[in-house]
């Protein structure tokens, strides 16, 4: 192996493997590292992929790539304690081509994704961590790995790390990320027949559905479950704050129990086998959490960029996304042959520029005010679900009776105007 890379990509996630597919297109010389024993081994993620950022970087992939199910329905699940407000969005546009999404398990998606980068001509090291980046006057100019004679030299760096990039820290590109800006998702994949999946989520044959869950899922903390619709499998989930988990002294499995057991989860999971658990941190922090992502001769990406739409739940597509571009940065600055913090900026100009940076700056405020004001969750979901619940069981009572009650218990005037002034300032920040 040679000392010396034109691109040197640490983390094969969605982000560093889009990297560096691109860069190897270009006839880059890319080494890209996994410090897991194959690519996906330590990733989590909920399992949705979206087809339009994937194919910019790979045509039709999804005709060879290991993908479950294309989603044709999203539905959205308002919880109380044995009671849910649902609604949805199914579509039979995205059970053809152009799809709009798909789940994948990562541990195969990700080994997939890798081999088609080394296809084009990178190099593809795993079981292999990169202990700090090597500074010469200012400027990134590789890695240090814990292999014998791990000193790897390269005109550029992409730390494609992970949410907590030791490596941009190491940099002081961020600090210590504080608690109410990263969660813990905790996922377990459960084996369940494919008919049973089908029967149990109305769908047709190789149709896949999405359930995510607010409210009563986390126990009021803010942050969402969800269900996902694999071929033979399910993907059962919960993420929520640390700061949340921290404050109510819950444990991450005790919550992921709670779902597990919750009367409106149960009967879609109903023995179904436990296959996997798996566990990762989220950054939360969004766009006011995002740490410098360009330097001299170096460049940050996906969740080491604090890159997820929290409020979305999208993360993969703007990692991928974010890899593509740092490519095309990287492809222009070798022309140049300027590996300089000014020659690499573009970077960040596009991205911000792009989807990624509009939508970030779009919620910029939204993780921080539902954290602050629990009550969204707390109060407002199971409110929801009462008034629900007197409306439409019908016992004799007139309706205008009814609706007169459901107004009582909201509380006096003050609690009135509270909660509309809440409903206020939640469309302030979602606008």
């Amino acid at each position: 192996m040679p000392e010396k890379f034109d691109a040197i990509i640490v983390g094969a996630g969605p982000a560093g493997t889009a990297c560096a597919y691109e860069l190897a297109k270009a006839g880059v010389n890319v080494l890209l590292i996994e410090r897991g024993e194959y690519p996906g081994s330590k990733n989590v993620m909920g399992g949705v992929l979206y087809r339009k950022m994937m194919e910019e970087i790979v045509p039709d992939f999804h005709k060879e790539a290991p993908i479950e199910r294309p989603i044709v329905e999203q539905r959205f699940m308002m919880m109380d304690k044995s009671s849910a407000i649902t609604f949805s969005y199914k579509g039979m546009e995205w059970a053809t081509e152009p799809y709009n999404n798909f789940t994948v398990l990562r541990a195969k998606f990700d080994q997939w994704f890798a081999a088609k980068a080394v296809e084009r001509g990178a190099l593809l090291l795993n079981e292999t961590v990169v202990l700090e980046c090597i500074v010469e006057d200012g400027k990134v100019v590789g890695v240090r790995t814990d292999r014998p004679d791990g000193e790897l030299r390269a005109d550029v760096v992409v730390l494609a790390d992970g949410v907590n990039s030791l490596l941009a820290k190491s940099l002081g590109f961020h600090k210590e990320f504080r608690p109410d800006e990263v969660a813990l998702a905790t996922m377990e994949i459960l084996k369940l027949d494919k008919k049973t999946i089908e029967d149990r989520f109305n769908l047709e044959e190789g149709q896949g559905c999405t359930i995510e869950l607010f409210g009563d899922a986390t126990k009021g903390i803010l942050g969402t479950g969800f269900l996902y619709t694999n071929k033979e499998t399910l993907s059962i989930g919960v993420g929520t704050l640390l700061s949340g988990l921290i404050k109510h002294k819950i444990k991450p499995y005790e919550l992921m129990e709670y779902v597990k057991t919750h009367p409106m989860i149960r009967p879609y999971i109903q023995g179904a086998e436990p296959q996997e658990y798996l566990a990762h941190l989220i950054p939360e922090g969004g766009y006011r959490s995002m740490p410098k992502v360009v330097g001299a001769g170096v460049l940050v990406v996906g969740d080491a960029a604090q890159l997820v739409n929290a409020i979305h739940r999208e993360g993969s597509n703007m990692a991928m996304t974010s890899g593509r571009l740092a490519a095309e940065t990287i492809v222009a600055a070798r022309e140049r042959g300027d590996f300089s913090e000014a020659g690499l900026d573009g970077y960040r100009q596009q991205l911000m520029g792009s989807f990624v940076g509009q939508d970030l700056k779009k919620y910029k405020d939204a993780t921080h005010h539902f954290d602050k004001f629990p009550q969204y969750f707390e109060q407002y979901i199971p409110m929801m679900n009462r008034a629900a619940s007197q409306m439409l069981t019908v016992d004799g009572t007139p309706k205008r009776e009814k609706q007169k009650k459901i107004w009582r218990d909201i509380g006096p005037a003050k609690s009135k105007f509270k909660m509309a002034r809440d409903i206020y300032r939640a469309w302030k920040v979602m606008k």
